[in-house]
């Protein structure tokens, strides 16, 4: 069993570390002005508006069918129950500690939302052969929909501070939410079977650069987080690391070992347990002009940080107990 993990060990840990050099060139390219900050603003937008909603929307295209997917409904409510579970962990968290300044909300954001799609996307890609990374990127795509609900909806209240004037609807449905939907009615009504390939290969092209854009733009944003002059504390961070890159992937484990779900299914649970906090809950804050926005940014460099060795560590024993 020791072999099988070292052996589990080596192969995800490889395919964290090409991860982990996607984004530091885009930290670098940052911190050495290559890109400005205005640029990667752009290079986010791109990514956001444009080629990951065009990325799922062609998978759906060319590989989902309601036939093979029957069950595809609880994907979206698994990303429920994850978020949830992050949640309760990090309210239990809270209620235990005895210390009390630190921003309440901010921190239960920080454990509840992870990095769900930028990272997992090319975790994914280099850690399965090309067949099983296709299927599991269906699951991620459904996954996402739970996830952008919940995270444009509870998110934006935890981190709003009390400046949001009132709940902005549309703010759910973000390019990716709109692709999937779309991506999803088109398939339900069998249009996609009409539809020239000659119209799907160009969107298909451009949708295929989104998991390198997408991880220089994690790096780019780690790079550009603006820690506060005193930190937040190491009590508090530690809190954050322990909620999220250990107790929540601990629970996950416990689930699959369990219920034993489908392979990809536990694979697809693991991972989104065990990734860090979410990036996009540094452009919320900043967006409705949160209190926390740097104590946001702290909690999302170091669980990035840290999830370098924790990460690997939680899908060797995925694939131990697997």
């Amino acid at each position: 069993m020791f072999g099988t993990f070292l052996t589990s060990f080596r192969v995800t840990g490889a395919a964290v570390l090409e991860i982990f050099f996607l984004g530091l060139c885009g930290f670098f390219l940052l911190r050495k002005n290559i890109i400005s900050g205005k640029g990667l603003d752009a290079l986010s937008k791109l990514v956001v508006d444009v080629t990951l909603p065009l990325f799922v929307f062609t998978q759906l295209l060319l590989r989902f069918d309601f036939s093979l997917y029957p069950n595809w409904f609880i994907f979206p409510i698994i990303s429920f129950v994850i978020s949830l579970c992050g949640f309760i962990i990090g309210y239990g968290l809270i209620k235990l500690s005895k210390e009390k300044s630190f921003d309440q909300n901010a921190f239960l954001s920080l454990t509840t939302f992870q990095n769900s799609g930028y990272l997992v996307f090319p975790l994914v890609v280099a850690l399965l052969p090309k067949d099983r990374a296709d299927t599991i990127l269906i699951y991620l795509f459904l996954f996402l929909l739970g996830f952008n609900l919940s995270v444009w909806s509870l998110g934006v209240q935890l981190l709003s501070s009390g400046n949001r004037k009132r709940f902005e609807m549309g703010s759910l449905f973000t390019p990716v939410v709109v692709a999937i939907l779309a991506g999803l009615l088109i398939t339900f009504l069998r249009i996609d079977r009409i539809i020239p390939d000659v119209v799907i290969r160009p969107f298909r092209l451009i949708g295929e650069c989104t998991i390198p854009l997408a991880m220089l733009v994690v790096g780019g944003n780690l790079a550009s987080i603006n820690f506060s002059k005193n930190g937040s504390g190491f009590s508090v961070l530690s809190r954050i690391v322990l909620a999220k890159l250990i107790l929540l992937p601990a629970l996950a484990l416990i689930f699959i070992y369990a219920f034993k779900p489908a392979p990809l299914i536990g694979l697809l649970i693991i991972i989104e347990a065990a990734v860090p906090s979410a990036t996009s809950l540094s452009i919320i804050s900043r967006h409705y002009k949160g209190d926390a926005t740097d104590f946001v940014g702290e909690g999302i460099f170091w669980t990035h940080l840290i999830s370098m060795f924790t990460l690997p560590l939680f899908l060797s024993l995925f694939f131990v107990i697997s």
